[in-house]
């Protein structure tokens, strides 16, 4: 697909739509669409703090709606089709382990990586994992994704189109997205070990 002219005659509609149809499991580019707005935004065409924050918008408003489409219908089509795409109940079964256990970490780093990006939401959704947990964890996977690679882009781009960069964009979203990874972390490393002690421990 052929950015520039979408970028040039759609501007913001257009990165705040691909990314949100994206984001409940539709065929669109969305990350490449937030980079190059990011690199529009550095020769003077956008703005990029309007960029970050649309993208972000839209990526926790679609993951949203591909939650509810997964616990309003996803369960019911898992079962009936399936077995076409080789997800047998035992399969799912597993799936849903897997996301009782791991479910809010694979929802932070799924926007980094397509196929999960696209149906993070949904998955969540089919496999009942708790709305405000997914809304949680949702947010601060699209903090980070926007939050690393927004900068990056605009670093980049600015440095081909006006010759310097802005530093300081590159290193704010940089740090920030490293300071948000660090207290997720840390925060569930506290709540693992929390879990892990003993009742009698616990109730002491």
């Amino acid at each position: 697909m052929e950015l520039a002219p979408i970028l040039h005659h759609w501007g913001y509609a257009a990165v705040f739509v691909i990314i949100f149809v994206e984001s409940f499991g539709l065929p669109t580019p969305g990350q490449t669409v937030m980079v190059a707005a990011a690199v529009y935004a550095s020769s003077g065409h956008l703005n990029v703090w309007l960029v970050g924050f649309l993208a972000f918008t839209a990526a926790v408003l679609g993951d949203n709606i591909g939650y509810w489409i997964g616990v309003r219908g996803g369960r019911r089509a898992v079962h009936r089709w399936g077995r076409y795409i080789f997800l047998t109940p035992a399969r799912f079964a597993s799936i849903e382990r897997f996301f009782a256990r791991r479910g809010s970490r694979v929802v932070v780093v799924a926007r980094f990586f397509d196929g999960l990006r696209q149906f993070n939401g949904v998955l969540a959704g089919v496999t009942a994992m708790p709305w405000r947990t997914f809304v949680l964890h949702n947010a601060l996977g699209a903090a980070l994704w926007v939050g690393l690679w927004v900068p990056v882009a605009y670093f980049f781009g600015a440095q081909l189109v006006r010759s310097h960069a802005e530093w300081w964009l590159l290193g704010f979203g940089v740090v920030g997205a490293l300071v948000t990874a660090g207290f997720y972390w840390r925060r569930e490393r506290a709540s693992q070990s929390r879990a892990d002690e003993p009742v009698g421990v616990r109730g002491m």
